[in-house]
């Protein structure tokens, strides 16, 4: 009789980097909900968010099944510290620029930023030999289609719109993509120049200008090392399961 064959499983790491960027970006874009500057966009932005908060689900009771102890999908999503996580610092941010409290052209450049970037994952995790996470892919790249489709038509809405509607583009691309260096950390990624010819085509149809990448230090979210804005996010969210951590709903 032949053996079963044992399934092969993604690294437990790589499965908590992927949560935790869902989880963190789709919190972050939820502070919109209530706030957003037209009542279409307010709709957008919540789906958009639950669709994050859905991917995060998935990945994480998988690798709560992967670390093979008692972790489960809650625990890893609420009873983990700033430093537990391993989500890229851009999607920590807040939503302000330098010189806004919120601004709606910072969210819209990291939603492209980064939904440009998973566009790519996605696609290529459906190859995974982890069957799973290769089905979480498949299901996932769909929804990230339209992040990518509504991001990348605001986008030119805006670079292409009034001169303060670009201005505050420019400003946003400007402060947000020394951040996107952190993608390429750590990995030799075929993706990367793929990545770029998105980015660079909707930048110059936007009329926008990719800014220079200056030496800086490299952001470090996904080896633990976050901003300082974080913490607060993750306090806010998991405040009621810590408060209630018997708590059965």
């Amino acid at each position: 009789m032949d053996a079963v064959a044992t399934p092969v499983r993604a690294p437990l790491e790589q499965l908590l980097h992927l949560a935790d960027n869902a989880l963190v970006l789709g919190q972050r874009n939820a502070e919109w909900c209530g706030n957003g500057p037209v009542l279409e966009e307010d709709i957008a932005l919540a789906n958009m968010s639950l669709d994050l908060i859905g991917q995060a689900r998935m990945l994480y009771q998988h690798a709560a099944t992967v670390s093979g102890n008692d972790a489960t999908e809650d625990s890893l999503a609420y009873f983990r510290d700033a430093s537990d996580f391993r989500n890229f610092t851009l999607l920590e941010l807040p939503h302000a620029s330098p010189s806004s409290e919120r601004d709606y052209a910072v969210t819209i450049v990291r939603n492209f930023l980064y939904s440009a970037y998973m566009l790519l994952q996605w696609e290529a995790l459906q190859s995974s030999s982890d069957a799973q996470l290769a089905g979480i892919a498949g299901k996932s790249l769909k929804e990230v289609t339209y992040h990518f489709r509504h991001s990348h038509g605001w986008l030119l809405r805006l670079g292409d719109g009034t001169a303060e509607s670009q201005q505050r583009t420019q400003a946003a691309l400007n402060q947000l993509m020394p951040y996107t260096m952190e993608f390429w950390s750590g990995e030799t990624s075929t993706l990367r120049t793929r990545w770029d010819g998105l980015v660079n085509d909707a930048l110059q149809e936007a009329g926008l200008s990719r800014p220079p990448l200056l030496q800086a230090a490299l952001p470090q979210g996904k080896n633990g090392r976050h901003s300082e804005h974080l913490a607060p996010l993750l306090a806010e969210m998991q405040s009621l399961a810590r408060a209630h951590p018997r708590a059965q709903w």
